[in-house]
């Protein structure tokens, strides 16, 4: 960790001057070209760039943290602005004292920013320098990542004014399970009820100063007694919901899946993720990734249904449904092709409803209109899927991790066919992606409420 240490108002001096040369990332400059207006940040040659406007940021950043740094504050800004800049380019920002004001502690920095020999920006910019000394500690310069849809949002969005459900949240024994309950009970999307050790949840409130006299507590001995707990939970009536805690998945499903004891339905039970990838312009269900291990064409049926019904309650009427496979004609040597052509037929006849469906495709036809154009595919789903069917669990599983590490996206994980909505938490969920994953169950749970959204009743 870095930390970033100021210079005063008083040792300052007219003449001084600082130079920062920073080559941005295509990211980079992509963002900066959306902040500045310029919606289309590459060029027809395919190279991201932006408006010298947009390489203010440089200055900015050279003033705001480095002369004078932290504790300052822009006042006026006189610039002239010049032409574009690529991701390719070095960006050269200069800024120099020209004149000290003590009434106000103003500082006019004379500033210029050149790139391959060209100047970008000249003018001045006025701040009011800090008159004692401060310092920032720093992770560096964050990547950016550009989000054009925010379907997280969305969701959070349209669960305003529905009542908040009662989740029972099994063992939720460390930091972030705990912490992500409290979060979303206080943002309106649950009540909790902490089943499991209580010595073990108190000493972590306690450790992360988390007030818990407003929420119960079940003590349970260990794990699977805190998953056993929250299931029986759920059929005697008292809660409405299950949230996965610091526990293995397989000790929770373990629970939910026996007949006799388990949260079991007339249909299979199946796994999705609910995904907000940033270059993908509609939220994206990915499903099974980490239920059905080898899923049969009945199987899928399920799969797929439930998925619908999922995309349904979250806002999609009709979702589109592209069942995936690693080409897009039907082989009697790939068994993926053969399900995606009978999983079309079945919904044709009616035994699959409320979706569109086509497959087989490949990922790039069903979430690109451009690959499938190219590919000379005519279909409705093609390139504007909202549900991604896996041939498989491997198959949905390194899908749904390379969006999430490689692409950005957040993942919501939710299983379906269970009496009620089950949230699937991972250690690595970000509070957003926590409170989406509530948001979620939360619109599940309150589908058929007055006051839900009306294509979530399936009006």
């Amino acid at each position: 960790m870095q930390s970033l240490e100021n210079r005063t108002f008083d040792e300052i001096q007219v003449g001084e001057t600082l130079t920062l040369k920073r080559q941005l990332t295509p990211m980079e400059v992509e963002a900066l070209a959306l902040v500045t207006g310029e919606l289309d940040a590459t060029d027809a040659a395919g190279v991201t760039r932006a408006k010298s406007i947009g390489a203010e940021a440089l200055l900015s950043s050279i003033l705001c943290r480095r002369l004078p740094g932290p504790g300052t504050t822009i006042l006026e800004q006189n610039l002239r602005f010049r032409g574009v800049f690529d991701a390719s380019d070095e960006l050269v920002g200069t800024v120099t004292v020209r004149e000290k004001e003590p009434v106000n502690h103003a500082i006019i920095f004379a500033c210029t920013l050149h790139s391959n020999g060209l100047e970008l920006i000249s003018g001045t910019i006025t701040v009011a320098a800090p008159t004692s000394r401060l310092t920032h500690a720093t992770l560096g310069t964050p990547e950016v990542m550009i989000r054009r849809n925010d379907g997280f949002a969305r969701l959070l969005s349209r669960c305003e004014g529905l009542a908040p459900v009662t989740c029972a949240v099994a063992h939720p024994c460390d930091r972030d399970t705990l912490g992500g309950a409290i979060e979303a009970a206080q943002r309106g999307l649950i009540v909790p009820i902490l089943v499991g050790p209580e010595a073990k949840i108190r000493a972590v409130a306690q450790a992360q100063g988390i007030d818990l006299h407003p929420y119960r507590l079940v003590n349970t001995e260990h794990s699977h007694a805190a998953a056993a707990k929250a299931v029986a939970l759920v059929r005697s009536g008292e809660v409405e919901a299950v949230m996965k805690g610091s526990l293995h998945t397989d000790e929770l499903m373990g629970a939910i899946v026996p007949s006799a004891t388990g949260l079991r339905t007339g249909r299979r039970i199946s796994h999705a993720f609910v995904l907000d990838v940033p270059s993908y312009p509609r939220a994206l269900i990915i499903t099974d990734a980490a239920v059905n291990i080898a899923p049969t064409l009945e199987d899928k049926v399920d799969i797929v249904q439930n998925a619908i019904d999922l995309a349904q309650k979250l806002g999609i009427q009709q979702p589109k449904v592209a069942i995936l496979a690693a080409v897009e004609t039907v082989s009697s040597k790939m068994q993926a092709t053969l399900d995606a052509a009978a999983l079309c037929k079945m919904a044709e006849r009616g035994q699959i409803t409320g979706g569109i469906l086509d497959g087989p495709l490949a990922f790039d036809n069903a979430i690109s209109e451009q690959a499938a154009a190219t590919k000379k595919i005519t279909s409705s789903v093609a390139g504007k899927a909202d549900i991604l069917l896996a041939p498989d669990l491997q198959a949905g599983n390194l899908l749904s991790k390379q969006l999430q590490y490689l692409a950005g996206a957040d993942a919501a994980g939710i299983v379906l066919g269970t009496r009620v909505p089950i949230v699937l938490t991972s250690r690595a969920d970000t509070v957003r992606v926590r409170l989406a994953s509530c948001a979620v169950l939360k619109l599940m749970a309150r589908a058929d409420q007055p006051g839900a959204p009306a294509e979530a009743r399936g009006e």
